[in-house]
């Protein structure tokens, strides 16, 4: 079973003062009775008492492992490969699943990108074996229904039933729904209405490509199911309720970037974390932080901003100093920091399956942090801002009047065409005196207690990841804030409503580049480069209309040359 040790320091009192409180107002028993006043006054709010039917999935959930075996065993064996068609809550668990716990079924590959230079990079998929999941709640999100008309388009190509390489996981009755019955699907599995995407793991979201991707979907659930029992007792006893007082009120004292620091096991949940953190915790001016895959620094460089969260073997302290590299008979990096003064959340686990007990307990546990900061956790006002700008944008209407940083953008290796549908612009070489001078006065706004946002729209691939990664770090030695990294479009779906609704204490810098040559989207009249340069510009104008700061990048060149040439300039502005 998890254990969860917690080291508050001086936010010990709080701490215990918070569960003191909820033990007083019955909080345990009212949020399995799905009472909605743990969040609002109005016991009416939209999406609030009727977005609780996560907490029944451990319990209710097995029911539907049937048929998602005789799926995996009727799968016939000339399928090599899954990939899973989403964005979000709709594919980051299965994700986390088939990477923690492997099994012996097809080896699952994520596509959550519109960035054509990405899709070619996925030309080695053979259509005609493979079987492509297609998961959406709405049914209706533009980034799943492009990707899935892609390859529909390649499947049809090479085989007469294209029908029989898909499956649909939805909600009941949406378009997705109708789409996979009317274009003979293999499959179409419908998900509970009153659960949430960033809350659905347990749910055939989760469960259904992770089962064909051969994880132990039963041994899952029977964690999550002793979880949900633990979930139900008081005070300290309850690892959720523990959890969510250690967020609320460490995040209510200025303590409010959760970093994580994982063990080579358990490395794939922070991805799922971060958005279940952000998307429910950013809005009314208020969140967390979450902070995934920082490069470290000396515990005495962080400021007095974060909380650790470390996820541990039990007894695996060795392979955690490995990890961070550190020699095996120095403290242990958690240890460092909890020395240094800052609070320590130690999560304990022995065996892979108690993922399942992971996420139910973060579940619980985000959402009392929620009623902790006063907020509603289970909806998401701001992201529907980016995505109406992203369409105006896509129509050609360009940016919205009084946009307020529509000056801020750099390039670093040619002047290329604008977004939306203005002319090229004959290229020049770029002005690197002017950009540093520009990137200076940008970070020279960036406080200590800041997190900068790296947003980018890119193709991806190793060799762009570890200069991210370096732009991070350069970043961080450059101004001192914490670095959090996205990928666009997944990160719209993800940290996207925690930089327009949350804290004003958010910095970005969003990285575009010029996408490549166009790739038709079929059965629709855009390209996906209009879709991702539309979908930059939209998030842009969005910040730009919450008042966040921001700046626009554009980078390119071979080798990545423009991101090293940006990483330069952030080291000289050091």
């Amino acid at each position: 079973m998890i254990e969860i040790d917690l080291s508050a320091g001086a936010h010990t009192e709080g701490v215990e003062r918070r569960l003191r409180e909820w033990a007083a107002g019955d909080a345990v028993a009212r949020l399995w009775r799905r009472d909605p006043t743990l969040w609002s006054a109005d016991p009416d709010t939209p999406e609030l008492a009727d977005r609780l039917g996560w907490l029944d999935l451990p319990e209710t959930s097995p029911a539907g492992l049937g048929p998602l075996e005789e799926l995996r065993a009727g799968v016939p064996f000339w399928f090599t490969d899954l990939v899973l068609l989403g964005m979000g809550g709709s594919s980051l668990a299965p994700e986390v699943i088939a990477r923690t716990m492997p099994g012996e079924g097809l080896p699952l590959t994520l596509v959550d990108t519109t960035h054509p230079g990405a899709l070619r990079d996925l030309e080695w998929l053979r259509p005609a074996n493979t079987i492509f999941v297609v998961s959406s709640k709405s049914g209706t999100t533009v980034e799943t229904l492009s990707l899935f008309r892609h390859f529909w388009s390649r499947t049809g190509e090479v085989v007469e039933d294209p029908g029989a390489h898909f499956i649909a996981i939805t909600d009941p009755g949406s378009p997705l729904a109708e789409l996979g019955r009317e274009r003979g699907f293999r499959a179409v599995f419908e998900a509970p209405t009153d659960v949430g995407g960033r809350f659905s793991a347990l749910s055939p979201f989760g469960l259904a490509p992770a089962a064909l991707a051969g994880a132990d979907v039963a041994a899952l659930l029977a964690e999550a199911a002793e979880a949900a029992d633990s979930c139900q007792d008081e005070a300290r006893h309850n690892p959720g309720l523990l959890l969510g007082a250690a967020l609320g009120e460490l995040a209510l004292a200025g303590r409010d970037k959760v970093t994580f620091l994982a063990a080579s096991d358990w490395e794939a949940f922070p991805d799922w974390a971060e958005q279940l953190l952000a998307e429910s915790t950013g809005k009314e001016g208020r969140g967390i932080v979450p902070v995934v895959a920082e490069p470290p620094r000396p515990p005495d460089e962080y400021g007095e901003d974060r909380i650790f969260v470390g996820l541990l073997l039990d007894g695996d302290a060795a392979r955690e100093a490995e990890q961070w590299g550190e020699a095996d008979e120095t403290p242990g990096v958690l240890d460092a920091l909890e020395a240094a003064g800052h609070p320590t959340l130690r999560i304990r686990l022995e065996r892979p399956e108690e993922l399942g007990a992971l996420f139910f307990v973060w579940e619980v546990g985000v959402a009392m942090a929620g009623a902790a900061l006063g907020i509603h956790p289970f909806n998401q006002p701001d992201v529907q801002l980016a995505k109406r700008l992203a369409r105006r944008a896509m129509a050609g209407e360009g940016a919205p009047a009084g946009n307020s940083v529509d000056a801020d953008e750099i390039d670093l290796v040619w002047e290329l065409p604008q977004f939306g549908h203005a002319p090229p612009r004959t290229p020049v070489a770029p002005d690197v005196d002017g950009m540093r001078e520009r990137l200076e006065d940008f970070l020279s706004a960036v406080a200590s207690t800041d997190y900068i946002a790296v947003q980018a729209f890119l193709a991806g691939g190793e060799e762009e990841e570890g200069l991210l990664g370096m732009l991070r770090a350069a970043l961080a030695a450059a101004t001192g804030a914490t670095t959090t990294l996205g990928h666009g479009p997944r990160f719209l779906h993800s940290t996207g409503q925690l930089h327009k609704g949350g804290t004003d204490n958010g910095v970005f810098l969003q990285l575009v580049d010029d996408a490549g040559e166009h790739l038709h989207v079929p059965e629709t009249e855009f390209t996906f480069r209009q879709l991702i340069r539309a979908q930059a510009l939209g998030d842009l104008e969005a910040l730009g209309q919450c008042e966040r700061r921001a700046l626009r990048v554009r980078v390119g060149g071979p080798e990545g040359l423009g991101l090293r040439r940006l990483i330069q300039l952030v080291e000289e502005s050091a």
